[in-house]
């Protein structure tokens, strides 16, 4: 797999977008088209290390990036920062990332989103260890599985349709894993019917960051 991040939006690195995939953002506002420029960008430097041609990444159905063929990936910005991860298909059969601003969430977000048993787990994490805004780190979890999720699938994931359990690392309590045990039928991979996804998290740069990734049977 190879990632690509970009703190800030300016610097010679980040080509500009290509023609379609300015018209996609044609009406949005300048930060919004910025972000939209530099993320591709970093999709386009992940696939120059591929060895795959810089080409568009355009929006396929419900505003996912549709890929190269022989290429699954994902994409994620927050305000100052852009990231794109990109694999070859044979190596994983699908794979999401999402990074949000390591601050609390806003009021009424936690109770809307987390399931119950995720929330006795978070209060517990944060009473071990509040150095780490585990609400948003739940809601990047959320995200990043639901990126995993819809290519294979092609359908919605509600929040309350995947449990998510967050483990810290004992010897660096600023990473971890995450278990997704997902709660309605998962994607047929390899004609194996998946329960649940795995991933990694991590809390740097004022981020928490995830990413999960499907393997290939």
């Amino acid at each position: 797999m190879v990632a690509i991040e970009a703190f800030g939006y300016d610097g010679p690195e980040h080509a500009p977008p290509f023609p379609e995939e300015e018209a996609l953002v044609v009406r949005a506002v300048p930060k919004r088209r910025r972000e939209f420029a530099v993320v591709r960008s970093c999709a386009r430097r992940a696939m120059a290390k591929l060895g795959v041609p810089a080409q568009p990444v355009l929006n396929g159905e419900r505003g996912a990036p549709r890929w190269p063929t022989g290429l699954v990936g994902s994409m994620t910005h927050c305000d100052g920062y852009c990231a794109a991860a990109l694999v070859r298909d044979s190596d994983l059969a699908s794979l999401g990332i999402d990074a949000e601003p390591d601050e609390p969430l806003p009021t009424g977000v936690l109770e809307a989103m987390a399931l119950p048993g995720e929330a006795t787990r978070l209060a517990r994490l944060a009473r071990e260890r509040p150095d780490v805004n585990w609400d948003r780190l739940l809601f990047s979890a959320k995200e990043s599985v639901y990126k995993a999720w819809f290519p294979l699938t092609g359908r919605w994931l509600d929040f309350a349709e995947a449990d998510i359990e967050i483990s810290a690392n004992p010897g660096d309590p600023r990473t971890g894993s995450l278990r997704a045990s997902l709660l309605v039928p998962g994607p047929l991979v390899g004609g194996r019917r998946l329960s649940h996804f795995e991933g990694r998290w991590t809390a740097r740069n004022e981020l928490v960051a995830t990413v999960v990734t499907v393997p290939n049977p």
